[in-house]
């Protein structure tokens, strides 16, 4: 590995923030074993945007989920949170039922699809109903990767008003 291993579109020149947003850009991922994380991640059809190692005790890795415009970062001295911390990070998608299976093809141990039981159920386990939900925004799924941080797929099929 190089110093500074760039993708060639990570490199393009992205429209500025303009005053009054705010982009969500990345989200910092603790793990144990950077090279692991790296393979899960790129397994699952995830673009490797960066992998910048300037110093032995400073490593960056940056890789997108397809067709989103936030990122994921781990490395080596880019956290001091226990790996596996990060829970119930959403990813959206329009087929949930297609997404589970793309996951499980390449490699991921999906939960089956459900719907909340009770209010915040998504958030605990024990309280999932199983089978999607006739209603918007309420069918789920969810994987973790190697260290435990976990993601939460959620079904999107319509956006409400003002999104």
């Amino acid at each position: 590995m190089s110093n500074a291993d760039m993708s060639s579109e990570s490199s393009a020149v992205a429209p500025p923030v303009s005053a009054g947003e705010f982009k969500l850009e990345v989200v910092v991922l603790p793990v144990s074993d950077v090279d692991r994380a790296k393979r899960f991640y790129e397994g699952l059809g995830w673009r490797v945007d960066a992998d910048v190692a300037p110093t032995e005790d400073y490593r960056i890795v940056q890789l997108t989920p397809p067709g989103s415009a936030c990122s994921v970062q781990f490395g080596t001295g880019v956290s001091s949170a226990a790996p596996g911390s990060v829970q119930s990070v959403y990813l959206a998608v329009a087929d949930i039922a297609a997404a589970r299976e793309e996951l499980i093809a390449r490699g991921a141990e999906v939960s089956e699809v459900f719907h909340e039981g009770a209010p915040g159920a998504r958030f605990r386990e024990s309280d999932h109903a199983p089978g999607p939900s006739p209603d918007l925004y309420s069918s789920f799924a969810t994987f973790s990767d190697p260290d435990g941080n976990g993601w939460l797929l959620q079904e999107i099929t319509a956006r409400l008003p003002g999104r």
